[in-house]
């Protein structure tokens, strides 16, 4: 049994956000294509022989100053709650090396809790899909990081998963956040959910980006079907978020769009000088910005070759 782990915990962004409905238990059900980018956090695992189980948890990077290592923590959960379903007995450390910002609609937590639970895995190992249960429990979009596919296609509340294939060549991807944390349960209790038609003519629309990706169409084939519906619910609340958006529109970036419920505003590029021309032209003091791409499964390079930009939390 091997006994550390290294993983890539990617950051996400959602090109489509729908809400379908909303189930007698308060929870929503969504429509939604996920891609997840090569911004990300690192996250090592070691763990060793004990009579009492313990876990620690450091936290370092750009972005990991604030974050507390304790029980509250997605990935102390992931870990705790791992231990506990087997029955082991073990001191277990986690290094965890923050880049993602939080609030951000970019999933970094979960990315850690789900990057804690395949090290635990491959250090035990155990399937994946014998945590897969465990995963949803600690967030919705957890499990989506359990799968190595770039592209994954969420519906019910977000637990019923679909790999999205994408051969051709995708585009560059600039993330802008306001250096506003969005609350996601604030964001839902504003929602006003759509008719079903319009729910309907979008989830038409969803399927349809899918088989675009899914055929290698290249972004300018596509661009104008991505969606989130979180927006209006964001927008006239969050003023930041909402500028973020308009600043991009106005410097003709024309593929921007709010990922999951805010606040990072992301647009997407088909050429990286463009890309790096519009990180140039956005980034000021009051905002954290990336030059990022969509992370193929492939991909020897576990990410952190992006670039940041700009102020950022202090």
């Amino acid at each position: 049994m091997a006994n550390t782990s290294k993983q890539f915990c990617p950051a996400k962004i959602n090109l489509f956000l729908e809400v379908t409905g909303k189930r007698p238990n308060g929870y929503h059900n969504l429509a939604m294509l996920f891609g997840k980018l090569t911004l990300g956090d690192d996250l090592t695992v070691e763990v060793s022989p004990a009579e009492e189980t313990s876990i620690t948890l450091d936290i370092t990077g750009p972005l990991g100053r604030h974050l507390s290592g304790d029980s509250t923590n997605i990935a102390y959960k992931a870990a705790q709650r791992f231990l506990e379903q087997f029955g082991l007995t073990t001191r277990c450390h986690i290094t965890l090396v923050k880049r993602i910002p939080m609030g951000a609609g970019l999933g970094g937590g979960s990315s850690d809790g789900a990057g804690v639970l395949r090290a635990l895995c491959e250090i035990y190992r155990k399937p994946r899909q014998s945590v897969m249960a465990l995963a949803a429990k600690l967030g919705a979009d957890v499990p989506v990081f359990m799968y190595e596919e770039t592209f994954m296609k969420g519906e019910g509340i977000g637990e019923v998963l679909t790999p999205v294939h994408a051969p051709g060549k995708m585009p560059f991807v600039v993330l802008v956040y306001p250096c506003t944390a969005v609350a996601t349960k604030g964001v839902f209790a504003r929602l006003k959910l759509p008719e079903q038609k319009e729910c309907l003519t979008n989830v038409s629309k969803l399927n349809k980006l899918i088989k675009d990706i899914g055929c290698g169409k290249p972004l300018t084939a596509w661009k104008d079907l991505l969606f989130n519906r979180l927006e209006e619910c964001v927008f006239p609340c969050v003023h930041s978020v909402r500028n973020t958006k308009e600043a991009l529109c106005k410097l003709n970036a024309d593929s921007v769009l709010m990922s999951g419920s805010g606040s990072t505003v992301f647009a997407l590029v088909d050429s990286e000088m463009k890309a790096k021309d519009l990180v140039n032209n956005i980034r000021n003091t009051e905002r954290l910005v990336f030059f990022s791409a969509f992370r193929r499964e492939t991909d020897e390079n576990n990410g952190n070759t992006d670039t940041s930009y700009g102020g950022g939390p202090s």
